[in-house]
C-alpha cells in the first residue's frame, strides 16, 4: 500500500482495511438475473406453438447457434447417414443387375462397378469416390448408365452436405464469442464522488494486446415500474447515460478504463441514497460492443450488477504503473476497491439542503435623496424644473416693482429665490420641492413678513405664491401686466418714473 501512496498520492488512502482490501455487499438472497455475470441472457422462448417451423426456415442460422455438442453430434450423423445411404443405392444397383452372383466366378461377366462383391465393397466404393482417393481396384464401367447416373447425383449431394455443415462449423468456429471472454468487467460496481459529482462507475479491461476497434460501451437499467395510468411493467428498460453527448462512450481500450455515469437531474438514481440503496431492486446491464481488429468481425461482451454489487462511498484502486520504457497494468487489483469520504444523502436530497440552506437576496431600499425611476424619475425632474421657472418669473416681477418696492421684497424674498434656483433646503429645513413649496412659504412668511399689513403690500403674484394652499403654483400669463393691479398711488408712482 506504501507503494501505491508513492505513485499516486494520499488520495489513495483505504479508509478501512478490516477486510484485506476487498469489498463485498452485505450477504443477500441470490434473486432472478436479466443477465448473468457472464453474458448469458436467462431468458427462455416457451409455448411457441405453430411458430416452430420458423426456426426450420432459417435452419443454417439455427444450427450455428446451437451449442457444439449439437452442432458436433448433427455433423457426424449428417456424413454417416449420407454415406450408408449412398453406399446402399450402389449395393441394390449391383444385386438387381446380378453382379453380386457373378462375382470373382466369370471372368468374362463385365459387372456395373467392377469388384463390388457385397455391401462392404460398396460402401468403400462410395467413400473412394467421395473422397477423390482413388485406389483404381473399384471403378465404373461404360456399360451401367444408372451407375452414371447415380454417381453424378453423388457428386452433386456431396457438395452440398459439404459447403452446409462444413460452412455451418467455420462459422460457428470463427465467431467472436470466445473474444469477449478476455473482456474483463468488475464484479462490483461503485457510487462515489468524482469532480464534486455523484458518480455510478465500474471498470473495464481488455487482457488481450489485439485492440478492439470503434469499442462503444451502453448502459441500461431494468427495474420493474407502475406508470401512472396503472401498467405495471415488470422488467422496464431505462437507458443510463455514460457520456453520450460528450463522446465518453467511445473507447480507447488499451488499458483498464473506469465507465462513469452521472448522477443528475436526468438519471434514474436522482433520488438514491445510502438508506434506500438497501431497499432497491433493480439490474444494470453493460453491453460492450466492439470490431476484432485480427478478423474484423463485431463482438460484444455483457456483463450486469444488481442492487447487491453497488458499492456505495467506494473506489477502485489503482492498476496502472510506469516502468522502464512501457506502462504495466496489475490485473490482481482490477477488482478491488477502498472506502472513500461520501456523502449518504441523495442527488435530490443534497439539491434541497443546499436551496433551503441557501441566503435569499433582500430587496434593496431607496434612499430618500436618490432619484426614484421611471416616470418618478421624469416627475421629480419636472418638479425641479417647475420650480427653478417659477423663481426665475418671480425675479422678473420683483425688477419690474418701484425701486422702494424692489428694496422690499429683495430683503424678504431672497432666501425663497434661491432655494427655489438651487434647490437647496429653505430656512424650514426642508428640501425645495414642489411638494414643499407652500409649507416653506409659509414658514418664511411667519418669519419674515408680520401681520397681514405686509401680505396687501405685496404684488399679486407674490401674494399668490405665499397663499398655504395646497394647490401647485399659479404662474402669471405672459400677456397680462402686473402694474395693472397695483393701488391707484403706485401705478402713479410708477407712470412718473
Amino acid at each position: 500500500m506504501s507503494a501505491i501512496r508513492r505513485k499516486f498520492g494520499e488520495d489513495y488512502q483505504v479508509v478501512n482495511t478490516n477486510r484485506g482490501m476487498t469489498f463485498s455487499a452485505p450477504v443477500k438472497r441470490k434473486r432472478q438475473r436479466f443477465v448473468e455475470k457472464n453474458g448469458r441472457c436467462n431468458v427462455q422462448h416457451g409455448n411457441l406453438g405453430g411458430e416452430t417451423s420458423r426456426y426450420i426456415s432459417d435452419l443454417f442460422t439455427t444450427l450455428v447457434d446451437l451449442k457444439w455438442r449439437w452442432n458436433l453430434l448433427i455433423f457426424i450423423l449428417t456424413y454417416t447417414v449420407a454415406w450408408l445411404v449412398m453406399a446402399s443405392m450402389w449395393w441394390v444397383i449391383a444385386y438387381i443387375r446380378g453382379d453380386l452372383s457373378h462375382a470373382g466366378h466369370d471372368s468374362s461377366y463385365t459387372p456395373c462397378v467392377a469388384n463390388v462383391y457385397n455391401f462392404p465393397s460398396a460402401f468403400l466404393f462410395f467413400i473412394e469416390t467421395e473422397a477423390t482417393i482413388g485406389y483404381g481396384y473399384r471403378y465404373i464401367t461404360e456399360k451401367c448408365p444408372e451407375g452414371i447416373i447415380l454417381f453424378l447425383f453423388q457428386s452433386l449431394l456431396g457438395s452440398i452436405v459439404d459447403a452446409f455443415l462444413i460452412g455451418c462449423m467455420f462459422i460457428k468456429m470463427s465467431q467472436p464469442k470466445k473474444r469477449a471472454e478476455t473482456l474483463m468487467f468488475s464484479q462490483d460496481a461503485v457510487i462515489s464522488q468524482r469532480d464534486g459529482k455523484l458518480c455510478l462507475m465500474f471498470r473495464v479491461g481488455n487482457l488481450r494486446n489485439s485492440h478492439m476497434v470503434s469499442a462503444q460501451i451502453r448502459c441500461k437499467l431494468i427495474k420493474s415500474r407502475q406508470t401512472p395510468e396503472g401498467e405495471f411493467l415488470p422488467l422496464d428498460q431505462c437507458e443510463l447515460d455514460v457520456g453520450f453527448g460528450t463522446g465518453a462512450d467511445q473507447l480507447f481500450l488499451v488499458s483498464p478504463l473506469t465507465i462513469c455515469h452521472e448522477i443528475n437531474t436526468k438519471s434514474p438514481f436522482f433520488d438514491l441514497s445510502q438508506r434506500s440503496l438497501m431497499n432497491e431492486q433493480f439490474e444494470i446491464v453493460v453491453i460492450l460492443e466492439g470490431i476484432v481488429e485480427t478478423t474484423g468481425m463485431t463482438c460484444q461482451a455483457r456483463t450486469s450488477y444488481t442492487e447487491d454489487e453497488v458499492l456505495w462511498g467506494h473506489r477502485f484502486l489503482p492498476v496502472m504503473s510506469l516502468e522502464e520504457g512501457f506502462f504495466r497494468v496489475d490485473y490482481s487489483q482490477f477488482h478491488n476497491t477502498f472506502e472513500v469520504p461520501t456523502p449518504p444523502y441523495s442527488v435530490k436530497e443534497q439539491e434541497e439542503k443546499s436551496s433551503l440552506t441557501s441566503p435569499n437576496p433582500l430587496p434593496v431600499a431607496q434612499t430618500p435623496t436618490s432619484p426614484p425611476l421611471g416616470n418618478g424619475g421624469r416627475g421629480g425632474r419636472r418638479e425641479r424644473l417647475l420650480s427653478a421657472d417659477c423663481a426665475d418669473h418671480m425675479e422678473d416681477q420683483v425688477h419690474r416693482l418701484p425701486s422702494k418696492l424692489q428694496r422690499m421684497s429683495s430683503t424678504k424674498e431672497e432666501p425663497l429665490r434661491r432655494g427655489l434656483k438651487s434647490g437647496t433646503a429653505l430656512p424650514g429645513g426642508k428640501a425645495s420641492s414642489t411638494g414643499d413649496l407652500p409649507l416653506s412659504i409659509r414658514r418664511l412668511r411667519s418669519s419674515s413678513i408680520p401681520g397681514e399689513l405686509e401680505k396687501h403690500r405685496l404684488p399679486p403674484a407674490f401674494s399668490s405664491i405665499a397663499a398655504p394652499t395646497p394647490t401647485s403654483v399659479q404662474i402669471p400669463l405672459a400677456g397680462g401686466r402686473p402694474e395693472d393691479n397695483l393701488p391707484a398711488k403706485l401705478r402713479r408712482m410708477n407712470a412718473d418714473r
